[in-house]
């Protein structure tokens, strides 16, 4: 099993900027790819960012895209996800998410969550 534990989300002003956490434990061996998704009152959870474990690749929403930078720190096992020129239409909760394979059975994990709300 992995954990994964969000942490960053926060009230802040349109414009401004956050940083989310996410630190992976327990059984991380195997894990490919790391992400993050939202999901907004009365909307489906969609797809932020993601990154490979080696940290070489990384894909953004077009949403997102030259405002957030996902990141890792392999020697804390954390996911970053630094967001900048936050929007209202930015408010979501938004999850980490691990991608694993673990001989040859592919796993997914999620974490709890972490609101982040952008309104003035």
């Amino acid at each position: 099993q992995v954990q994964l534990v969000e942490s960053g989300g926060d009230l802040v002003q349109p414009g401004g900027s956050l940083r989310l956490s996410c630190a992976a434990s327990g059984s991380i061996f195997g894990i490919y790819r790391m992400g993050w998704y939202r999901q907004a009152p009365g909307k489906e959870r969609e797809f932020v960012a993601r990154i490979s474990w080696s940290g070489d690749s990384t894909s953004y929403a077009t949403s997102v895209k030259g405002r957030c930078t996902i990141s890792r720190d392999n020697a804390k096992n954390t996911v970053y996800l630094q967001m900048n020129g936050l929007k209202p239409e930015d408010t979501a909760v938004y999850y980490c998410n691990a991608n694993r394979n673990w001989l040859g059975i592919l796993q997914e994990y999620w974490g709890q969550g972490t609101q982040v709300t952008v309104s003035s």
